[in-house]
């Protein structure tokens, strides 16, 4: 790891105006843009909102590295700006795996398209929170003992491989146990009640099957975090650098579910890519003391690994139907 990555450029101005910036756009997107209104978002819409967090995301790349110009000089500032990039890409291709797990848990609880989006937006909300605590405890964890940054690429690299034998089966989601005690001990009602998460019958609070829809969505974004995180560490162990990237592919989640949902069937090769991925970054982690891999290569890396797996998915399926 380059000793350089471990000096943080955020200073406390910045975090306070990233999160306000963060706090603005759920509130708009909450009261504003819809998103308290029940309603199935089509792909126009979802590639409409793809498109304006990739460029908020890109934006924001180029104000920090314009910011870091004119106060510590050219070079951190392309380092930075690089890091930023490298560790946006990294948390959005592996996000992709979340649009896959979304999907089997929509279908398997029989979720109306409509209500999808209120499930996936209080989603989005856990996942900024969980996020924020498990980065903000790696980076202390890192900065303490150092030494955690091995740990954290031996797991990478067990995760990859065992991505890579699972990856053509799916959970059995009657066996997940967050489900099986959420169903033992709450009152369940049997019919959905439109995006209510809980109703009251005769004085007595019962949850609603989307409750438990949004009880998996939670745990999955919790499960993923745990590989997502470690993987940017071996990017940068700037916190400010971490907890950016990461937070705007979280934002830009949902709309990506909505653009892949219809034609995720035709990327069903891009599992393969993630694992290599995971795998690629743990081996980088643990050869760092013998040889620092350059953070431009790991993001041509990362994104010709990525890039051939979607292509090789779209030429495997060409000829087939999306669905």
């Amino acid at each position: 790891m380059n000793p350089d990555t471990a000096v943080s450029i955020g200073e406390p101005w910045m975090w306070a105006a990233f999160v306000g910036f963060v706090l603005v756009m759920l509130a708009l997107d909450l009261f504003v843009f819809g998103g308290r209104q029940a309603h199935k978002v089509s792909v126009k819409e979802a590639a409409a909102w793809s498109m304006v967090w990739v460029s908020l995301a890109l934006a924001f790349n180029a104000g920090l590295w314009w910011h870091l110009n004119g106060t510590v000089g050219e070079e951190i500032a392309d380092r930075k700006a690089l890091e930023f990039l490298t560790g946006y890409l990294i948390e959005k291709s592996l996000s992709v795996d979340n649009v896959f797990v979304f999907l089997l848990i929509f279908s398997s609880f029989h979720v109306a398209a409509e209500y999808q989006r209120r499930v996936l937006l209080y989603g989005v909300l856990g996942a900024i929170v969980m996020r924020a605590v498990m980065i903000l405890a790696g980076a202390w964890l890192v900065r303490e003992f150092h030494w955690v940054l091995y740990l954290f690429g031996v797991f990478l690299v067990i995760t990859g491989l065992r991505m890579l034998v699972m990856a053509e089966k799916e959970p059995d989601l009657e066996k997940n146990p967050l489900l099986r005690f959420a169903r033992r001990h709450l009152r369940i009602t049997e019919d959905y009640h439109g995006e209510r998460f809980t109703v009251v019958k005769d004085g007595v609070r019962w949850f609603t099957p989307l409750f438990l829809v949004l009880l998996l969505v939670e745990a999955s974004d919790l499960v993923f975090a745990v590989d997502s995180i470690p993987a940017i560490f071996a990017i940068t162990t700037d916190p400010f650098i971490v907890f950016t990237s990461n937070i705007f592919a979280i934002l830009g989640l949902r709309a990506l579910y909505f653009l892949l949902a219809d034609v995720a069937g035709r990327f069903h090769l891009l599992k393969y890519g993630l694992a290599m991925v995971l795998t690629f970054i743990g081996t980088k982690m643990l050869i760092a003391p013998w040889y620092h891999v350059p953070v431009a290569a790991s993001l041509a890396i990362v994104a010709v690994l990525i890039g051939a797996s979607v292509i090789a998915s779209l030429v495997a399926t060409r000829g087939r139907p999306a669905a």
